[in-house]
C-alpha cells in the first residue's frame, strides 16, 4: 500500500507498496537465498522480482531472445531484506525489484542516492513518462526505475451482494455510508478489513486522503518537505476520523486486527462481505478466490460529499532496476529497453491489472478500472502518499498507528503527532 506504496510492506502479495514497504527480517526461501553470488559477466542475467511480478516477467523473459535468465521471486518483505543486503555487499542481481519514489529501503530514491542503480535515462521509453509521474521514476533528473504503469486504490466489490442490497457504486461519501448501511441491514459485512496484514492498514487512509488533503492543497507534499505543513494540521485528521467512523458504525468485520489479507479477500469473493478497499494490483487474488470472477468489480472511493472534490490515489507500480555494479550491466539495460516498448508495457499492464504508463490504441485496460480513468486523465489522481515520504520509517509508523487506532490504543491527534515526528527524522 502505491507508492512510495504498497502493495506496500506487504505480506504475501506485498502492496501497495502501495509502493513502499517495510523490510522484514523473514527467512528467505531457498530459491532466493541461493542466488547470492555475482553474475560474473556470464551472459545469463540474474533477476530477482517480487512475487506479484512473476506472471509478466515469466512471459517477457521468455519473449526476450537476446539473453538467458536465472529468475527468482519472493514476497515483498523478503526481497526488500535480501536484495538490499546484496546491493550493499556488491553481489546484487543484474536486474532486481525497485519501488517507485522514496520512502522504503528498496525505493528508487534511496538506492539511487547510494549509487547502486544504473542510469536508464538514455532509453526511449523514459521520454514518455508523464510529468506527474516523474518523481516516482527520477532522481536529480535521471531515470533509475522501469515500471509498466499505475495501480489505483478503490473498492473491490461483489456485484451480487450489491444487487441483493439494491445499491450501486456511490458518488459521494454520504452515499457511500448509505450503501454500507443498506448492506449491513441485509446481514452482510459492508467492508472486509484484514488489518492483521500490516500493509492493508494504509489502504483506506490512502483512498480518502486525495479528497481530504490534495483536492484542497495539491502541493501538500512540497509543503511537507519545506516544513510548512504537517499531518496533524491537515486533512489527514479528517481522513482518519472517517476511517474510524466506519468502524464505529459497525461496517467492518469483527476484529480487523486479527483478520488477514487472505481472509478478507475470501469474504468478498464468497459474498460474505460486500467490498474491500484495495489496490487494483490484487484483483487477480480476488478473482482466483471467487466462484465467478465476473462477480467482482471496482469503483473509486468517494472521499468527499462534493463529487467535484473527489480525487483518487494512483501509484506507479513496483518496477525493476539494473544494478550499477552488474558485470552484465549493458545486457541488463538492453532488457529494460525491451520492456519499455509499448507492446511490452501493455503486456505487463494486462498481467497485473494496472493502467499502462503510456496508452495507445493497442492498450487493453481491465474493464473494472475504467471508472478511474476520468480522474487520472483529469488531473484528479495523486501518487500513493508514501512515494513522497523522506525516509523508510514513516510507512511502518503509519501501519502501526492505524492498528492502534482500530484497537482504541491511541487517538488521531496522538497518532499523527508521532507520524510527523517520524517524517522529520533525518
Amino acid at each position: 500500500m502505491t507508492s512510495s506504496f504498497e502493495r506496500a510492506a506487504l505480506s504475501r502479495r506485498g502492496f501497495l507498496r502501495l509502493s513502499g514497504g517495510v523490510a522484514a527480517a523473514a527467512a528467505l526461501p531457498a530459491a532466493l537465498a541461493a542466488c547470492g553470488g555475482s553474475s560474473g559477466g556470464s551472459g545469463t542475467l540474474r533477476l530477482v522480482g517480487v512475487a506479484d511480478q512473476q506472471k509478466p516477467l515469466d512471459l517477457l523473459t521468455k519473449a526476450y531472445t537476446k539473453a538467458k535468465f536465472s529468475t527468482s521471486f519472493a514476497p515483498t518483505d523478503q526481497v526488500q531484506t535480501s536484495v538490499r543486503t546484496q546491493l550493499g555487499a556488491g553481489n546484487a542481481p543484474d536486474v532486481h525489484v525497485v519501488y517507485p519514489g522514496n520512502g522504503s529501503a528498496m525505493s528508487m530514491a534511496q538506492i539511487a542516492q547510494a549509487g547502486l542503480l544504473a542510469d536508464l535515462s538514455d532509453q526511449a521509453w523514459t521520454k514518455k513518462i508523464p510529468a506527474g509521474l516523474k518523481p516516482a521514476f527520477q532522481k536529480d533528473g535521471k531515470t533509475f526505475i522501469y515500471s509498466a504503469g499505475s495501480s489505483v486504490i478503490g473498492a473491490i466489490y461483489n456485484t451480487k451482494v450489491f444487487d441483493e442490497a439494491g445499491v450501486a457504486p456511490p458518488k459521494t461519501w454520504s452515499e457511500f455510508l448509505e450503501v454500507c448501511d443498506k448492506i449491513k441491514k441485509k446481514g452482510k459485512i459492508p467492508i472486509a478489513l484484514g488489518a492483521q496484514t500490516p500493509w492493508i492498514t494504509q489502504l483506506i487512509t490512502y483512498a480518502l486522503v486525495p479528497s481530504t488533503v490534495y483536492a484542497k492543497v495539491p502541493d501538500f507534499d512540497s509543503r511537507m518537505q519545506a516544513g510548512t505543513a504537517s499531518f496533524a494540521q491537515s486533512g489527514w485528521v479528517q481522513a482518519l476520523d472517517m476511517y474510524l467512523d466506519l468502524q464505529k458504525r459497525g461496517y467492518f468485520n469483527d476484529n480487523p486486527n486479527g483478520t488477514t489479507f487472505e481472509q478478507a479477500t475470501s469474504m468478498v469473493a464468497t459474498g460474505k462481505a460486500a467490498m474491500a478497499i484495495q489496490v487494483s494490483a490484487v484483483l487477480p487474488d480476488f478473482r482466483k478466490a471467487a466462484s465467478d470472477p465476473n462477480d467482482l468489480s471496482m469503483f473509486p472511493v468517494p472521499g468527499a460529499d462534493d463529487p467535484a472534490q473527489v480525487w483518487i490515489p494512483a501509484g506507479v507500480v513496483v518496477g525493476l532496476g539494473v544494478s550499477a555494479r552488474s558485470k552484465n550491466r549493458d545486457a541488463a539495460k538492453d532488457f529494460i529497453a525491451f520492456l519499455g516498448e509499448q507492446e511490452n508495457i501493455n503486456r505487463w499492464s494486462e498481467a497485473v491489472a494496472c493502467v499502462p504508463l503510456v496508452r495507445d490504441s493497442s492498450s487493453k485496460i481491465d474493464p473494472v478500472l475504467k471508472p478511474f480513468l476520468p480522474y487520472m486523465d483529469g488531473n484528479k489522481a495523486v501518487p500513493f502518499m508514501d512515494q513522497a515520504w523522506p525516509n523508510a520509517e514513516v510507512q511502518p509508523a503509519h501501519f502501526a498507528m492505524v492498528q492502534e487506532l482500530l484497537a482504541g490504543k491511541t487517538t488521531v491527534a496522538k497518532g499523527l503527532a508521532k507520524l510527523d515526528e517520524t517524517y522529520r527524522k533525518k
